[in-house]
């Protein structure tokens, strides 16, 4: 079983997060947007996450972070 990072969707705005296997040669990203839910009663589903080196931006399911086999949490 994948070890977990706990998170709260919420509170993701701005975090600091390492690839495990570099993407696109990039290892340092930085959640730049939480993106809200189309309707106010549910949940979060996705964030974007951009580059620090090249500013890419895509968009991922947050959930995703909680695998410390993909995303370590800070800059390591």
């Amino acid at each position: 079983m994948p070890t977990k990072n706990p998170l709260s969707p919420k509170k993701l705005l701005l975090t600091k997060w390492t690839a495990v296997k570099p993407i696109k040669k990039q290892k340092h990203f930085l959640i730049s947007k939480v993106i809200p839910p189309e309707l106010p009663h549910e949940a979060i589903k996705h964030v974007e996450i951009e580059a620090v080196f090249s500013k890419e931006v895509r968009q991922i399911d947050w959930r995703e972070l909680t695998d410390a086999t993909i995303w370590k949490q800070g800059w390591v």
